[in-house]
């Protein structure tokens, strides 16, 4: 799988801004079934970053959401102006 196939989108609530800004942390939504380690490997590679750690959780209806806590050196809400979000 690619990086495009394990990342589908990510979140731009006001909580993954909230999240961006306080905790240096991306909400994504993923692949249902991926691994912690493919999610890891497929921000890295897809954004150019250092990952720190990565928490999913499935929603109930149906969706894989992957909390990716970034490494001090790479601010998580650069990333996601460059995507466009913020």
């Amino acid at each position: 799988m690619s990086e495009y196939d394990i990342i589908r989108h990510p979140v731009a609530t006001e909580k993954a801004v909230k999240l961006m800004e306080e905790e240096n942390k991306m909400l994504l939504i993923v692949d249902l079934k991926s691994t912690k380690k493919e999610i890891k490997d497929a921000v890295e590679k897809a954004f150019n970053v250092k990952v720190k750690a990565v928490n999913t959780t499935v929603t109930p209806k149906g969706k894989k959401k992957a909390y990716v806590s970034l490494s001090s050196e790479t601010p998580a809400i650069d990333v996601a102006t460059e995507l466009g979000l913020t």
